[in-house]
């Protein structure tokens, strides 16, 4: 069983000059004055970066680990190094843990003093995520990844399930931070090393060499740098073993936030995609008006909150990407306000902020309202139709009907088409129960509509949404949608005018001077949405490789992935596992954590329903 979870605690950072010092070790980040040489020496030569990297071929993939992300001086000069040397058409996955990682500010700070890696950094400081645990991905260069681990870094190597080629072992010095060169971590990284991987350190600690030696390394010491006598390098047996990606052909199902995200992501690594969809995109649940980007603040750091909260900055990273919204009818992604409607949402949200589950990056209270400092709003359809303006997406009207798993996937169309590829995903929402094979999905479907009223003088001013028991979005093309009722009774998407009633009452009472903004009782409806949400059982949604239920015990459809059942929470949950998905399916290094990763897999339903009936299959 994992320890639980625990709130990050950032760095406590003092500055001598331009070198910063820990606080809490007495340490310096690196040797004052020589950060670039130091790291240079010790970690980039030592691993003999230069040349390994030059001798890439097409489509290997080659990963660094690290054990103290620190400044991420190691990592932009690693980054720096492969871009000067490799061929582009290679990839360079980095991947590094930190208990207690720089604030934003201090890592600015620290960054100004290399203006050599001032590209790297500045791509580093964009998406450089709040203090949160867990992993949180960041894109140096279109084929450099890092992902950034925060927890200690054995429980998160531990996790990892990628193996590396050469390990950069830093942090501050054994004498002063002893907990990090523990016997377990070297077995770790033993364990996730690549035949023929490397090592090398500032320390040459002689518990720290036979702990190596110990866990299989092989390790020599050579001079230090510095007034450093000597540091340690080391290898793993074996000969190396390349490492490729993989890209070819994909069919996406569904042109919804789900599909246009997995295409996207698919797309972006190379792949040429169809997308298949019997309307045009976000026409289903996808298509409203416009739509919140946004989490709710949990104190409890478990699987699923940690999905949601770590799925809104994946979200706000792929906007950021993708320079979405660009236009102010477009959305607008100015954090978001939430009103406590009740004394479990009081307390819900006050435990979050101040256990520092949600640290004040991302939550603040002011007034009554807590303040969420990422998310917003967006027009569905508006985002859907930037993430499939790509050369490598092809749409293809029409309705699938059924589909075959394979080394080539194919799906049949209403009109007869049959068309194979390399990989399927099925992003079909409610219509996923309905292709044969998949009839025994748990998911369930709720039915949910908007209301769209006209802006007035006063409600035209308002810049973010407010979440209470529901919803209310500024004004969008003079329209504000306030939502949304939730109904599992019916399941057609038909239009009730007592649903804008429960609306505008609902915001009456929870935000009556919003409500009076809106003209009170005479606010003016000018049109409704009903659509239907696909939901499961635990409110995850389902993503991951599609389970054979059939067999025992169950297997999988071969290259067909599911992603549906986002609820009501596709803007803000669908870019992770998109990300997920087409990281898996190229077989890349994935940087969604495998505890968040088995909270998401289809399968996790296959296997409680054989706890509770051994024996079943459909």
């Amino acid at each position: 069983m994992t320890r639980p979870v625990m709130p990050i605690r950032t760095a406590e950072v003092e500055f001598a000059g331009s070198t910063p010092m820990s606080a809490r070790h007495r340490d310096s980040y690196f040797m004052p004055g020589q950060g670039l040489a130091e790291s240079w020496k010790v970690f980039i030569e030592a691993n003999a970066l230069p040349a390994r990297f030059a001798r890439l071929l097409a489509g290997e993939v080659f990963s660094i680990g690290e054990t103290g992300f620190g400044t991420g001086l190691n990592m932009l000069l690693a980054a720096r190094c492969f871009l000067d040397k490799a061929r582009p058409n290679t990839r360079l996955h980095l991947q590094s843990a930190e208990l207690h990682p720089l604030k934003k500010s201090d890592l600015t700070r620290a960054l100004n003093d290399w203006p050599e890696l001032k590209p790297l950094g500045q791509r580093l400081l964009d998406d450089y995520p709040p203090p949160v645990p867990g992993w949180h991905r960041v894109d140096l260069a279109a084929n450099v990844s890092l992902t950034l681990m925060f927890g200690d870094a054995t429980e998160q190597w531990q996790q990892a399930t990628n193996t590396v080629n050469a390990w950069f072992l830093d942090g501050f010095a054994p004498s002063r931070n002893p907990d990090i060169w523990q016997a377990a971590l070297l077995k770790t990284l033993a364990a996730r090393s690549a035949p023929g991987a490397t090592l090398s350190s500032f320390t040459a600690a002689g518990h720290v060499r036979r702990g190596l030696i110990e866990a299989g390394f092989e390790v020599w010491r050579e001079p230090g740098f510095g007034r450093k006598r000597h540091r340690l390098c080391g290898r793993m047996p074996g000969d190396p073993i390349a490492c490729y990606s993989r890209c070819g052909r994909a069919i996406v199902v569904g042109a919804g936030l789900a599909g246009s995200t997995s295409a996207r992501a698919l797309a972006d690594r190379g792949w040429e995609v169809t997308i298949i969809d019997q309307e045009a995109p976000a026409s289903g649940a996808s298509g409203n008006h416009c739509g919140v980007v946004y989490s709710t603040p949990s104190a409890h750091l478990t699987a699923q909150n940690r999905f949601y909260q770590t799925s809104l900055l994946t979200a706000m990273r792929w906007f950021r990407a993708l320079a979405f919204p660009a236009e102010p009818d477009q959305g607008r992604l100015a954090g978001i306000l939430l009103k406590p409607h009740d004394a479990r949402s009081t307390a819900k949200l006050a435990a979050a902020l101040e256990t520092g589950a949600w640290p004040p990056e991302l939550l603040s209270k002011d007034h009554g309202l807590y303040q969420v400092h990422a998310g917003g709003y967006v027009r569905p359809e508006a985002w859907c139709l930037h993430l499939l303006d790509h050369e490598l997406i092809r749409p293809l009207m029409g309705q699938v009907t059924a589909f075959c798993p394979g080394a080539r996937p194919t799906v049949t169309t209403a009109d007869g088409q049959v068309l194979s590829a390399d990989a399927l995903i099925l992003a079909t929402a409610t219509n996923t129960r309905d292709l044969p094979g998949l009839g025994w999905l748990p998911t369930g479907i709720s039915r949910g509509q908007l209301s769209h009223v006209a802006a007035t003088e006063a409600s035209s001013q308002w810049t973010q949404p407010l979440c209470h028991a529901g919803y209310l979005i500024p004004a969008v093309s003079g329209l504000h949608c306030v939502g949304a009722s939730y109904d599992r009774q019916r399941s057609e998407p038909v239009v009730d005018p007592a649903d804008d009633a429960f609306n505008l009452d609902q915001l009456a009472s929870h935000l009556p001077r919003h409500h009076a903004a809106l003209g009170g009782d005479q606010a003016r409806v000018v049109s409704s949405r009903a659509a239907l949400r696909c939901e499961s059982p635990d409110r995850l949604p389902l993503a991951g490789v599609a389970p054979d239920p059939s067999f025992l015990p169950h297997r999988e459809l071969d290259n067909v992935y599911l992603n549906i059942a986002h609820g009501s929470r596709g803007l803000t949950h669908t870019p992770l596992c998109a990300e997920l998905l087409a990281d898996t399916i190229s077989l890349r290094p994935v940087s969604v954590e495998p505890e968040i990763r088995q909270a998401l897999a289809p399968e996790r339903f296959v296997v409680r329903k054989r706890r509770r009936e051994p024996g079943w299959k459909t």
